[in-house]
């Protein structure tokens, strides 16, 4: 089974892209992050010609999440409202940003992390605040599912390797001590990195700013993460980042990663 990642930053602008992506890598799900499109909106006929199953979660202009499978996901749920109930969500949820669903076994969650905006502003702290729910969130999802895959963009780079140059980076976002310290207690539910399962250097990353060219100097951040439950991780048997949509024309400025098992 192969499950995939990918902040297509709109599915509109990078339609081609996808379909075209998914027809080079037959995974069994994509999760797409970014998609900026109500769900009536959704391009879902362009998927089903490729006889792929979509559920999405989206929202006009901003933020978004769907399921694309070759199968139909089952269990599938929105948002953390349903797992936590309303008192502990509150507004987190006005934001659409999780979408999960059982697919052969497996409970795969797909999440768009909040950026944050910068360290100390008020989206900061929302983002300290979401990450906070979502350590709830899946702690109770565990206690169901044992075999676990959350992905998504999660707008953090957790270690220094994780990052082209980390120097200077302390009170950066998406870097800051606070944003590392809340994903790492997300993680103390049970979970762990797929691709540091398989690759213990820097240099590999997923995201690259559109200035500065960036992407061809591989100025980079590796934000983009499979998290397994350790059931899963240790039936994990491959994880890699695919960097060649990048070089596409108009590209997002993530690139999918995969997990294997």
């Amino acid at each position: 089974m192969k499950v995939a990642t990918w902040n297509v930053n709109s599915i509109r602008s990078r339609l081609d892209h996808a379909t075209q992506w998914l027809q080079n890598n037959p995974v069994d799900v994509l999760c797409l992050q970014e998609t900026k499109v109500v769900d009536a909106d959704f391009p879902t006929e362009a998927f089903a010609a490729l006889g792929y199953q979509t559920c999405v979660y989206g929202q006009k202009s901003y933020n978004g999440v769907a399921l694309v499978s070759r199968q139909p996901m089952e269990a599938v749920q929105c948002g953390f409202t349903p797992v936590l109930g309303k008192e502990r969500v509150g507004d987190l949820d006005d934001q659409r940003r999780v979408i999960a669903g059982l697919y052969d076994g497996v409970y795969v969650v797909n999440l768009y992390v909040p950026n944050g905006s910068s360290v100390g502003s008020d989206k900061y702290a929302y983002k300290l605040a979401w990450l906070a729910c979502l350590q709830d969130y899946l702690a109770a999802l565990l206690a169901n599912y044992p075999l676990l895959n959350v992905c998504g963009d999660f707008n953090i780079a957790l270690e220094d390797r994780d990052i082209y140059n980390p120097e200077a980076k302390a009170n950066h976002i998406m870097a800051s001590p606070l944003e590392r310290e809340a994903l790492k207690a997300v993680l103390t539910v049970g979970l762990a990195d797929g691709f540091r399962k398989f690759t213990d250097e820097g240099g590999h990353f997923s995201w690259w700013d559109y200035r500065a060219g960036s992407f061809r100097r591989n100025l980079g951040w590796r934000i983009d993460h499979h998290y397994l439950s350790t059931a899963l991780y240790d039936l994990a048997t491959t994880c890699t980042i695919d960097i060649e949509p990048r070089r596409w024309e108009k590209p997002s400025d993530h690139v999918p990663v995969i997990v294997e098992y």
